[in-house]
């Protein structure tokens, strides 16, 4: 029994959708843990300050992620090793895992180490509301340490996505967020903050140490070399320097806008962080899901000058991402109350954090479509080896969040009536702290706008016709309207017949509006005789027959 789980988790996976499918349903696991993780966090502390300090105590650990160790992961990696073993030099691509592995150990020590006796200052600027600095410096101190286990996780990914072992790459999340919620339930009891972040720790090294098994018997095993060849790590870091800054601007908008929620009412740190990991969980199924189970196969068929094939499988990425996240906004916009209740309504946890974070929630998965389409987007201009344009959109992008964010800000404060309004629209009435709405909306407008022009250039570069996404989009926005119809009527058909002050009621009512919303939406879908949903019959219907799932091998341009 043990070896066949370890056989299970360690076989090779070949062919886009089942790839997909098999990094979606883990990510799903991952996704339910993480939302525990959330659940168990709320119920101890509720949208309080000590969840203020735990989230902003991350952000600057992960920004020097970004910063850093980012120049090591697999989007960046796998074009350089695959070309190497495709070769038959593999010596050759171990010497460059190994190089960069030593030059990251190298230049994150130093930094960290400057980081770690300076961040007392650092986090006073950034968060000056936050009462408990010791605290919170104590945490991200702590916390310095998860960007270096991750990046060796990130190297181990190179290997074991180029050997096609997506399940025991899809289980490093699910380990991580398991090693949290260990943190919360026995270190956090004993340390207090500071254990939150040694299960932060914990679930990095659970993270890497599920690959080690398969990295240690491959000839690309990674250890230190310091006799660096520099004329192919040149190579390498003029690729993963813009994107590295391309990552961190994500993290710097992010950064400004928990450091603008830190100048609002107690707890908005905590709403938003809330919010943002709850959509974070559909584009982590979908947009992840689909964008690096695509990437090693759009770096190899650049790198073999196969374009055609090459936009045959960004279009189905795409149309796939579309098929699946325009009908999940809608579900979250009608259902967002019941979600945030049913993950997060426990302990501490009261109605009002509710109401905040479910207005929240539906502000940021406006832009859920453009968040899964700019992860494939992204990953088409690496795999062709263009990482300056996605850099400059992304940089642009991220400072448009920025000013958004805050424009809408002070445009909220400043006029009463449009603030009555808006608060009575997301049904926020006479509940104090609304203003974290404004940079909810700030961040989904700009994270739209900056995904649309993308992916209009990377049509433009890659000559990819995406003329041909236009049907999917609009028959999934007709199956997303039929869907959430279905659901609210479902829902304001059901609600006086259920108890919605106890959580079975609320569960109930939100699974049943819920089957209604997807049952409509699978209907729509087969009526226009979805492509989309034929491919997804197709596959896993070759899977039971256990035949190799691939992206169809005709498009029409």
């Amino acid at each position: 029994m043990v070896r066949q789980m370890i056989n299970i988790v360690y076989r090779e996976v070949r062919g886009l959708h089942q790839a997909a499918y098999i990094l979606a349903l883990f990510a799903l696991a991952s996704q339910l843990l993480a939302l525990l993780r959330d659940r168990l966090l709320a119920h101890h502390f509720g949208a309080g300050a000590e969840l203020d300090i735990y989230y902003a105590a991350f952000r600057i650990p992960d920004l020097l992620f970004v910063l850093i160790i980012s120049a090591s992961s697999v989007y960046v990696l796998i074009p350089f090793v695959s070309g190497a073993v495709a070769n038959g030099n593999k010596l050759e691509a171990r010497r460059l895992l190994s190089q960069v592995f030593s030059l990251i150990f190298l230049v994150y020590t130093v930094v960290a180490v400057t980081t770690f006796i300076f961040v007392p200052s650092i986090l006073s600027a950034l968060f000056p509301n936050i009462q408990d600095q010791d605290t919170l410096v104590v945490l991200t101190r702590i916390l310095l340490l998860q960007p270096f286990l991750l990046g060796i996780s990130g190297l181990y990914g190179v290997i074991t996505q180029l050997a096609h072992r997506f399940v025991v790459y899809a289980l490093s999340p699910l380990l991580y967020n398991a090693g949290i919620i260990i943190g919360i339930l026995f270190f956090y009891p004993t340390f207090g903050l500071a254990g939150l972040g040694w299960g932060v720790v914990l679930g990095a090294v659970l993270h890497f140490l599920v690959q080690w098994p398969l990295v240690r018997h491959s000839e690309l095993r990674i250890n230190f070399d310091f006799d660096f060849d520099w004329s192919r790590l040149r190579s390498v870091l003029a690729i993963s320097v813009p994107r590295s800054l391309a990552l961190s601007m994500q993290q710097l908008v992010l950064l400004a806008l928990v450091a603008l929620a830190g100048t609002m009412a107690t707890g908005s740190i905590a709403i938003f962080q809330f919010a943002y990991n709850l959509q974070s969980v559909p584009l982590a199924i979908i947009g992840v899901s689909y964008s690096v189970a695509a990437f090693p196969l759009l770096a190899e068929l650049y790198s073999s000058a196969n374009r055609e094939k090459f936009a045959l499988h960004v279009l189905t990425a795409l149309r796939h991402i579309i098929f699946w996240s325009v009908p999940a906004i809608a579900l979250i916009l009608v259902l967002r109350a019941q979600l945030v209740r049913v993950v997060l309504g426990s302990g501490e946890f009261d109605w009002t954090d509710t109401r905040l974070t479910a207005a929240v929630l539906a502000l940021l998965s406006l832009s859920l479509v453009a968040q899964a389409i700019y992860l494939v987007v992204v990953r088409a201009f690496y795999a062709g080896g263009r990482t300056r344009i996605p850099f400059y959109g992304t940089l642009i992008g991220s400072v448009l969040a920025i000013a958004s964010a805050y424009g809408f800000l002070l445009l909220y404060m400043a006029h009463t009536e449009a603030r009555t309004v808006i608060a009575s629209f997301m049904r926020l009435d006479g509940v104090f702290g609304s203003e974290v709405l404004a940079i909810a909306f700030g961040y989904s407008l700009a994270t739209i706008l900056q995904t649309v022009v993308l992916t209009w250039l990377m049509g433009r570069v890659f000559d990819i016709p995406l003329r041909t996404i236009v049907r999917p989009l609009v028959l999934a926005f007709c199956a997303a309207t039929v869907g959430g119809l279905a659901a609210y009527v479902t829902l304001n058909f059901i609600v006086e017949g259920i108890d919605q002050e106890r959580f079975l009621g609320v569960l109930i009512q939100g699974v049943l509006a819920g089957i209604a919303g997807v049952v409509g939406t699978v209907i729509t879908y087969a009526y226009f005789k979805s492509r989309e949903l034929h491919e997804i019959y197709t596959s896993f219907h070759k899977k039971i027959l256990k035949t190799d799932i691939v992206a169809p091998q005709e498009e029409v341009f």
